[in-house]
C-alpha cells in the first residue's frame, strides 16, 4: 500500500501477525465496557497501516453489523474523537473531506485549500475528485469554482485536476525555457502574465520546477520566491509560493505549517490531525527532521507541550518519537 501514497519514510508500518478479526474484537470490547479503554483504541489504530485499518472496518461492520466510526464519534469527544476517526477514514475520503471543511461555513480556509493541493500527487487527486464525488454528489471543481475566483481559482482548477508530470526525469533545455517564460512573463515586462506562471508551476513535476527555478536565478539574479512576492499578491502569490516551498523541499514546507499551527496562544487543530494522519506512512520522518533543523526543537516536544490527554498520547505515537 505505502508505494501509491508516496514514500517509505513514514512512522507507520504494517503491523507483522496483523490479524482484522482479533483486532475488531479487541476494539469492540474497548469501546462497549464500562467507559471506554482508551489505551486499546489509540495502541492498535496508531499501529496498523491504513490499509489495515480498512480491513478492521470492513471486519468490525460484517461481525457486529456497525460502522466502526460512528461506534467511535459516539464513544470519544472532542479533537480526540476527530483524530480517531480520521485514522479509520480511507485516505482519498480523508482528503476530500478535508476540502469540503476548507470550503464550509462563513469564509474559505484558503491555506488548508493550498496544502491539500500542493501536497498530493496526480494520482492521489484523481483519486480525491473521485471520492469527493461519491460523498458529495457535487464535483470538486465545481465547490472549488464557487468559492474562489479569478487567478488563484484557476491555479486551483488546474490543481484538482491531478495532471501535473510526475516523472523523475528531467529536461534541462525545457528547464532553461520554462525560466525564460517565466521571467518574460513577470520580471521582464510591464504588467504580469498569470497565466504563464500557473501553466508551469501547475503542470510541470517538482524535479523539473527546482531545475527550472536554479535557470531562473541565473537569468534573473534573483529567487522565484521574491520575483513572485513582487509581482502578484494575495491568494494566488500564497499558493504559488506553496508550490516552490514543496518543489524546493515538501517536507520542509509540511514543517513549516505544522509549526504554524502549534506555535502561540491556541493551537490549529484541523491543520495538525491533517498533517499528522495523511504524512504518517509518507514522509513524517523527513518532517520531523526538517522541524528540528529549522526550529531547534523537536516536533514531539512540541506535540507534547501544546496538547494534552487522549489526544496528546495519540499525536505522539503517530509522531512516532522524539528527535
Amino acid at each position: 500500500m505505502a508505494s501509491i501514497w508516496g514514500g517509505h519514510r513514514g512512522t507507520i508500518h504494517d503491523y507483522p501477525g496483523f490479524s482484522p478479526s482479533v483486532d475488531a474484537e479487541a476494539i469492540r470490547k474497548a469501546i462497549r465496557g464500562i467507559g471506554t479503554e482508551e489505551k486499546t483504541l489509540i495502541s492498535i489504530l496508531t499501529e496498523r497501516t491504513n490499509a489495515q485499518r480498512q480491513l478492521i472496518v470492513r471486519e468490525y461492520q460484517a461481525a457486529y453489523g456497525k460502522e466502526l466510526k460512528d461506534d467511535l464519534k459516539g464513544d470519544l469527544s472532542g479533537h480526540f474523537k476527530q483524530l480517531m476517526v480520521a485514522l479509520v477514514t480511507p485516505p482519498a475520503v480523508f482528503d476530500a473531506k478535508q476540502l469540503k471543511k476548507s470550503m464550509k461555513g462563513v469564509g474559505t480556509s484558503e491555506q488548508a485549500l493550498i496544502e491539500v493541493l500542493t501536497t498530493r500527487t496526480s494520482r492521489q487527486m484523481k483519486e480525491i475528485a473521485q471520492a469527493y464525488y461519491t460523498v458529495y454528489k457535487k464535483s470538486l471543481g465545481d465547490d472549488i469554482s464557487s468559492e474562489t475566483s479569478g487567478d488563484f481559482r484557476k491555479a486551483l482548477l488546474t490543481l484538482a485536476d491531478g495532471r501535473r508530470d510526475e516523472s523523475l526525469k528531467v529536461d534541462e533545455h525545457l528547464a532553461k525555457k520554462d525560466a525564460q517564460i517565466l521571467y518574460n512573463a513577470g520580471e521582464n515586462r510591464w504588467g504580469t502574465d498569470e497565466d504563464k506562471f500557473t501553466e508551469i508551476l501547475c503542470l510541470r513535476s517538482y524535479p523539473h520546477l527546482k531545475l527550472t527555478f536554479d535557470e531562473y536565478r541565473n537569468i534573473s539574479q534573483k529567487d522565484i520566491e521574491d520575483s513572485i512576492k513582487g509581482e502578484l499578491s494575495g491568494h494566488f502569490e500564497d499558493l504559488l509560493l506553496a508550490i516552490v516551498h514543496c518543489a524546493r523541499n515538501m517536507p520542509a514546507f509540511l514543517a513549516a505549517r505544522l509549526h504554524q499551527a502549534l506555535k502561540g496562544a491556541g493551537t490549529d487543530e484541523f491543520t495538525l490531525n491533517r498533517i499528522m494522519v495523511s504524512r504518517s506512512e509518507i514522509d513524517l520522518l523527513d518532517i520531523r527532521a526538517e522541524f528540528k533543523k529549522h526550529y531547534g526543537y523537536s516536533l514531539y516536544s512540541a506535540i507534547k507541550s501544546d496538547t494534552s490527554g487522549d489526544y496528546e498520547l495519540t499525536l505522539l505515537k503517530i509522531c512516532g518519537g522524539n528527535d
